[in-house]
């Protein structure tokens, strides 16, 4: 048609987008206008036409929405229906997988998010960050969940937190470290290799160190009463910087240690994890001799034969230190103080962990320190502690058994001075013996006790007898009491 007449033809044309204009017989080949075909799936007539109802139950071959993610949709136009992709999909629904999702996130003018956008299929998440919120992330923007003060004070809370936790861990570090160098310093590597005793961990003593368990406080340090092991146990804390260093120290324990004697008070372990170095020894549960002889309240009785037992039991554990043991020990604080005593009256000899390592060889050291009321005056003189020190001492304790007055007692007097007097003028001490036991029976015994004390006291250091000889003369004399008391019977 257009060949016969540019006034006579015809084409398909959207009419909202044509107007015709008399250019157009000019034959414009280049201008173009939309077509629109409105169409459907339908038969040869309506009675063969089917709707999407119907469709969906006829064969596959003759369904027309063969893509996945597609709908049919009836016809407006007419009978039939068509095919178009799901929300969320786009492309062909009359190919085969002729429907693909749609990336929502890549066209925000489209598909808006004021959040974080996450594609999904056939649709798409938008969400608010950790910390932020929204009523619709879609269309209304992201605030944060704590107001600024909030967030200020938390942040200074996590911020002391984090500060708090560091510090600890720094000073854990710290204690850690303080507690190996305590344990090497202490001889904590001599003591391993020795095997003699066992080594307590801090932790382990601490609910010992209560104020509750503490049982006796004097110039030595401190006396704690506690269970360890599921044994009763005393540990002796010494006042700081009142032991000795190192190997010395780890030397007097592997001593000690080595003393086993039903006369003298068993050492159990040390601690070592400390500045200076806690005792754990075996707990005597009647307490001191100090404390039976001169308690004020509730005197226990005290026959002549127990205290003759506590004398000569006390001198054996001395004399086993003196010459039995494997390494000479000098005690260097002998009193009633140092005297424990178990249920049945059994003195055991305690607190000599101020005494020092003496080779066999020498004779002496100077290395003590003990209460002034027991010393030896020729050691006050000289510096010089031998056993013969101890010796004297013991005199000392001999003459407070029998007499049950402190070697100090009422306006100053010494006990010493008055028994050496009634010696030097060879008249019977009876007034100075204590009245329990000073009957006429025993006066003589008394005699000779006081006689083996004053011998004890001698100045002149050669004329003292030897804790092995002082045993022997305290075997001698119980001896003949217990004959004494059989030729009675």
């Amino acid at each position: 048609m257009m060949d016969f007449s540019p006034c006579d033809y015809a084409f398909l044309v959207d009419r909202t987008n044509y107007t015709f204009r008399r250019s157009d017989l000019l034959r414009d080949t280049n201008r173009t206008s939309p077509v629109w075909l409105d169409w459907a799936i339908r038969g040869d007539d309506d009675s063969t036409s089917l709707s999407c109802a119907e469709a969906a139950k006829a064969t596959t071959t003759e369904y027309a929405c063969v893509s996945n993610h597609s709908d049919c949709v009836n016809a407006t136009n007419g009978p039939g229906y068509n095919c178009r992709c799901s929300k969320g999909y786009q492309g062909n629904a009359y190919l085969v997988n002729g429907c693909s999702n749609i990336d929502e996130c890549a066209d925000p003018a489209k598909y808006p998010c004021k959040g974080v956008c996450r594609d999904t299929e056939g649709s798409y998440q938008c969400t608010c960050g950790p910390g932020y919120g929204s009523d619709d992330p879609k269309t209304q923007r992201c605030t944060p969940k704590f107001p600024l003060a909030a967030q200020i004070c938390i942040g200074t809370i996590g911020g002391a937190l984090v500060i708090a936790f560091t510090a600890f861990v720094i000073i854990i570090r710290k204690e850690k470290r303080k507690t190996k160098e305590f344990y090497e310093k202490n001889g904590g590597l001599t003591l391993e290799k020795a095997k003699v005793i066992k080594l307590f961990k801090k932790e382990e003593l601490k609910p010992v160190l209560k104020i509750s368990n503490l049982i006796g406080k004097g110039g030595f340090g401190e006396v704690y009463k506690g269970v360890v092991d599921d044994i009763l146990v005393a540990v002796k804390k010494p006042i700081s910087g009142n032991v000795l260093e190192n190997k010395q120290f780890a030397n007097e324990v592997i001593i000690q240690s080595q003393v086993i004697h039903k006369n003298i008070v068993r050492l159990i372990g040390c601690c070592l994890e400390v500045d200076t170095p806690m005792l754990v020894y075996e707990f005597i549960s009647k307490g001191s001799l100090h404390e039976i002889l001169h308690r004020v309240d509730n005197k226990e009785p005290l026959n002549l034969d127990v205290r003759l037992s506590i004398v000569a039991e006390s001198a054996h554990g001395l004399a086993y230190m003196h010459s039995q043991a494997h390494t000479k020990i000098l005690h260097g604080d002998v009193k009633p103080a140092n005297i424990l005593l178990d249920d049945s009256f059994v003195p055991k000899i305690s607190d000599f962990g101020i005494s020092r390592l003496i080779a066999i060889d020498k004779e002496h050291t100077a290395n003590v320190i003990g209460d002034m009321t027991y010393m030896d005056p020729v050691y006050l003189q000289t510096g010089l502690l031998t056993e013969k020190s101890d010796v004297y001492s013991f005199g000392v304790v001999i003459l407070e058994v029998i007499s049950r007055k402190k070697a100090t007692h009422s306006d100053n007097n010494s006990l010493v001075t008055s028994f050496l007097e009634c010696h030097k003028e060879k008249k019977k001490a009876t007034e100075l013996f204590d009245k329990e036991i000073a009957t006429t029976g025993n006066l003589e015994l008394l005699d000779t006790l006081a006689g083996i004390a004053v011998g004890c006291l001698n100045l002149d250091v050669d004329q003292r007898p030897s804790m092995t000889d002082v045993v022997a003369r305290l075997l001698t004399l119980n001896r003949s009491r217990m004959v004494a008391f059989h030729d009675n019977i």
